[in-house]
């Protein structure tokens, strides 16, 4: 049997029959090849109102059940704490703080890393 990368998982946030976000899950490799990324995100007229609260709470088992990991983790960059919240109501732990590893949009930011095992 061949054997290739583990293929990642993107799925849409759709309402009422509207794409209004996304979903996925990415597992790592090599060394971290017991570990996934996940990443989010949905349209800015609907922040605050639990959807994607209730999309990344839906999507970690399955992400524990579909690929063989012992840790999901998700880097936020440090000027959204909606999204620190969002994984905080899912069980997500804060790790660690990269300082200035995030360049957007010319400014630098910490990247805050949450990480959820199962």
């Amino acid at each position: 049997m061949a054997t290739g990368p583990t293929p990642n998982l993107f799925l849409a946030i759709d309402i009422k029959g509207e794409a209004v976000g996304g979903i996925g899950i990415h597992p790592l490799d090599d060394v971290k090849r017991r570990s996934a990324e996940i990443g989010y995100g949905i349209s800015e007229s609907l922040w605050g109102k639990g959807i994607m609260t209730d999309a990344v709470r839906s999507l970690v088992p399955v992400a524990f059940e579909r690929y063989d990991i012992v840790r999901l983790q998700a880097g936020i960059f440090s000027n959204n704490p909606a999204s620190m919240r969002v994984l905080e109501k899912c069980g997500f732990i804060r790790e660690a703080v990269y300082r200035n590893a995030i360049n957007k949009n010319g400014a630098l930011l910490d990247e805050v890393m949450y990480v959820h095992f199962g």
